[in-house]
């Protein structure tokens, strides 16, 4: 296994390590998303004694979509396995309220380091490559602190300079680039098939759009927000920072061509479809703006 695949691996959620901490920490607000309200620090109600979930195979019926998009990206492990050392909140009620707070700051952390373990692997990226992984490195050092430590790192600084070695490292592989949609409003918009090869398109709201049959090969999707995107026959090949998230908040199908480290959602419809030729037609009815908590993530 090659080091970055490792490293990846790292940065991958496993719930069987964690102490439910994302059912625990984080506060529900009553929503499409959640189907009740709960404060942070209290537990959600499926949450069992050996803290698995359990209603996990019916999410979705159950009116907890917001539960399958959520990714950690491997902080619940790490603060649950190296930060406590197996000591859990609920055996051990006075590490609670401490390891929530890690937990909340440990998951921007592994987020970051997501993104700059996708950045070393692009080959275009060469020039700076030593810059994001002295970058790397230095925000892994801190993920191994204590829970204080962790909890006091100044995540906006890093957050700072990880951008804008990602900006560089996106703009190196996409070159001349193509349309610059950065921070677009394009709820509900008819985008099939449509050519949005090498696109900035960082951040921009694609909530309900449909994205049936258009080419984002090399387009930076860093924390585009994708929910309810229609990505049937769209091809998202060599895409920049797309998340498993982004795509678990998406549908598709097996027409849905993806990058070569993400896995296709087990929600997404199993038949193929044809996708329309037509561009033509109005736009989807535009939801309502999500509130400012619900945005997908950016580093």
């Amino acid at each position: 296994m090659s080091e970055s695949a490792a490293r990846r691996d790292d940065l991958r959620a496993d719930c069987a390590r964690c102490f439910g901490l994302c059912c625990v920490a984080p506060a529900f607000t009553a929503s499409a998303d959640f189907a009740l309200d709960k404060p942070a620090g209290q537990a959600c109600p499926n949450l069992r004694s050996d803290f698995g979930c359990g209603i996990h195979d019916h999410l979705r019926e159950r009116g907890f979509p917001g539960c399958t998009v959520f990714d950690c990206f491997g902080a619940g492990q790490k603060i649950a396995q190296i930060t406590y050392r197996g000591r859990d909140w609920r055996t051990a009620p006075e590490t609670a309220e401490p390891m929530f707070r890690a937990f909340a700051v440990m998951r921007q952390l592994h987020e970051l380091l997501w993104y700059l373990t996708e950045a070393l692997d692009l080959r275009a990226a060469g020039p700076l490559h030593a810059d994001l992984r002295r970058v790397r490195d230095g925000i892994e050092r801190l993920t191994l602190g204590g829970p204080t430590e962790v909890a006091a790192v100044d995540v906006p600084a890093h957050q700072r300079e990880a951008n804008e070695l990602l900006l560089r490292a996106s703009d190196l592989v996409r070159g001349r680039g193509g349309p610059d949609r950065r921070g677009a409003d394009l709820i509900g918009a008819d985008l099939r098939r449509t050519d949005l090869r090498s696109a900035s398109l960082r951040g921009a709201y694609l909530i309900g759009a449909d994205l049936r049959g258009a080419d984002l090969r090399g387009a930076d999707l860093t924390g585009a927000d994708l929910r309810g995107a229609d990505l049937r026959g769209a091809d998202l090949r060599g895409s920049l920072f797309l998340t498993q998230a982004q795509l678990d908040a998406a549908r598709g199908d097996l027409t849905t061509r993806l990058p070569r480290t993400l896995r296709r959602p087990t929600h997404w419809q199993l038949a193929v479809r044809p996708t329309p030729r037509s561009t033509g037609g109005g736009a989807a009815r535009r939801p309502n703006r999500p509130a400012e908590h619900r945005r997908a993530p950016r580093p």
